[in-house]
């Protein structure tokens, strides 16, 4: 993902956010409802309406003005293949034009069959003040690949990029630019908000349904 902000994602787009949201709600309190009372439809069908309206018109314009992620295009690609193009070992070993590739929204480097692991690391963190890059590792265990491979890499990123812009997964680690971080860190507070609000409000609207 580049430093670059997409476009807001409009008015639509976010009308819709907000009203899904609302029926997330919604469907938790009909549950309730039905837990408390089965023969209050009329009750289930206003819970079930209600919030996503609700949701719509409180949330939408909030969540209209979040931005797009922003499409890489091939230019960063090519960046990352000038950079990293003294790293080739030939034929059938490392190679930029098989070992460098981009799912559109970051640079993706695979680690395998690479001799000079730490001048490939240092080199693609440089990309990555500016651009998401996910280096393939593998999952570390005995039975891999390069089971040693994991660990070497994640050392040397440790070394050179705080935690907070380095998130890890089953077979790769993924280091991002300042501005990604912003953003994954407000989307993680927004999931958090709604996972300690939604048993909140079932709480109280089963004290007063029951």
């Amino acid at each position: 993902m580049s430093t670059n902000q997409g476009e807001p994602v409009g008015l639509v787009t976010g009308l819709q956010a907000g009203a899904f949201m609302g029926l997330y709600l919604g469907f938790s309190l009909a549950v309730v409802s039905v837990l408390t009372d089965p023969s209050q439809l009329k009750r289930l069908a206003t819970l079930m309406c209600i919030p996503p309206m609700l949701g719509a018109i409180l949330l939408g314009p909030f969540l209209a003005r979040r931005r797009r992620p922003v499409f890489l295009g091939s230019k960063p690609l090519l960046m990352a293949r000038e950079l990293l193009e003294p790293f080739n070992e030939g034929r059938g070993k490392w190679r930029v034009l098989s070992h460098v590739k981009s799912d559109g929204m970051s640079i993706r480097i695979d680690m395998h069959n690479l001799s000079n692991v730490q001048g490939v690391v240092d080199t693609a963190l440089e990309l990555a003040d500016h651009h998401s890059v996910r280096f393939i590792v593998g999952q570390g265990v005995q039975n891999s690949r390069q089971p040693e491979l994991r660990s070497k890499v994640l050392n040397r990123i440790e070394s050179k990029v705080s935690t907070n812009r380095r998130k890890r997964s089953a077979k790769s680690i993924e280091v991002s630019p300042e501005p990604t971080v912003k953003y994954v860190n407000q989307q993680r507070k927004i999931n958090r908000a709604i996972l300690i609000l939604l048993p909140i409000f079932s709480f109280f609207a089963w004290l007063e349904m029951r």
